[in-house]
């Protein structure tokens, strides 16, 4: 089942879009993620992936070109990250209200300004309501499954929407791990060629993306959002058929001692591991922490949150991004928008750590979780807290 091999992240998500069969790839090289394209087109260039590489003048223009790739019917992969994101950013919203099948991996960076190359999640956050799914890896193994489920869910005639695999820039992306590489014909079983049921055809010309007057401009909005929720099906049911095939399994939300934890601390990427240590080290300690990790943030996974954090008293939610003039990070605004409701929900207590690649350590979890026990019985006077930034 698959060759194990020690290869660095960027690499093996290339080698990932290979076993997918990818026709056409249009990027345009930004740090961190350079080094998933440029796999790509060695690939291509020694003939080891039949497909078209498409070298382009910008992200902007990556972007496009994978929306016309795609819309004629050809399995269709780009990757990007930080500034690079932003630029696309008109385009993303075309790309999921005309229902075009894109894959993307985002090596999740820093935004400018100050400059920054390292890691945070504030690109990625800055695209939350661009209507593609969206899902985060933890490791490299994840990066790679992920990627190969991302072809599976956005290609399925009931889902038809671009769908985005988050991995940390640096961090997760240019570390050399042990690796499990499926084998090409256990992918193929997994994932059928991509058969749109509409696609731009010049014996056959139809119009896409034409102009949505008042009168019917909502009413396809809304049908984009309810098919948007509707994927989730999808979603679950591609990953109990990847679990089935290879042995892994992934839900949207994942949880880690959590059976009687007072505290439970929520994350997502490559820092969730970084969290465990802090946990079982807490745990030895006889603290009552937990672990809840986000592993699909779009369309987000209500049902299965609310019952991860059922009867927990404190729910400590750590963002890697910044919203300027909020009461929160957006992970922390969304989390207590969708407990709301909720009669007995936990006090939530909001912590916005590692930006611009500031290093998130074993001891500023166990911090957070201290902070986190002493909220049980005070209510914060902030809506969210800082965590790591030095004195000046």
């Amino acid at each position: 089942m698959g060759k194990r091999v020690a290869m660095e992240v960027s690499i093996a998500i290339a080698e990932a879009v290979k076993l997918a069969r990818a026709e056409v790839i249009a990027a345009y090289p930004i740090t961190p993620q350079t080094h998933i394209v440029e796999h790509l087109s060695e690939l291509v260039a020694n003939g080891e992936l039949d497909a078209e590489y498409v070298t382009v003048e910008s992200e902007h223009s990556a972007i496009s070109c994978c929306l016309g790739s795609v819309a004629t019917g050809a399995r269709t992969f780009t990757s990007t990250s930080s500034q690079g994101l932003a630029l696309m950013h008109e385009i993303l919203f075309i790309a999921s209200a005309l229902r075009l099948p894109v894959v993307m991996v985002v090596a999740n960076r820093a935004l400018s300004a100050p400059i920054s190359i390292w890691n945070d999640h504030s690109d990625i956050m800055a695209q939350r309501d661009i209507g593609w799914i969206q899902t985060f890896a933890e490791n490299g193994q994840e990066a790679v499954d992920l990627v190969l489920h991302a072809f599976r869910v956005a290609e399925d005639r009931n889902v038809m929407f671009p769908m985005i695999v988050n991995i940390d820039g640096f961090t997760l992306s240019h570390v050399i791990e042990p690796i499990v590489l499926p084998d090409q014909e256990d992918v193929d079983a997994f994932l059928p060629p991509f058969r749109p049921k509409y696609k731009l055809d010049p014996r056959k010309p139809i119009s896409i993306g034409a102009v949505g007057v008042p009168e019917i401009y909502f009413e396809a909005k809304k049908a984009q959002d309810e098919a948007f929720k509707n994927s989730r099906r999808v979603i679950l049911r591609a990953w109990k058929d990847f679990a089935t095939r290879f042995g892994r399994e992934y839900h949207p939300v994942e949880t880690y001692r959590m059976e009687d934890a007072e505290v439970g601390l929520l994350i997502m990427g490559s820092l969730a591991e970084t969290a465990m240590t802090a946990v079982d080290k807490m745990r030895e300690e006889g603290k009552k922490v937990g672990l809840i990790r986000l592993r699909l943030w779009r369309p987000f996974p209500t049902k299965e949150f609310r019952k991860a954090v059922s009867g927990l008293p404190v729910l400590a939610v750590i963002d890697r991004a910044l919203t300027p003039g909020a009461s929160g990070g957006p992970v922390g605004t969304e989390v207590r928008s969708v407990l709301y409701h909720c009669a007995r929900r936990p006090r939530v207590v909001n912590f916005v750590a590692g930006l611009g690649g500031r290093d998130v350590t074993v001891e500023d979890f166990e911090e957070m979780a201290d902070r986190a026990f002493f909220y049980k019985k005070k209510r914060p006077k902030e809506a969210y807290e800082l965590i790591g930034v030095r004195e000046s």
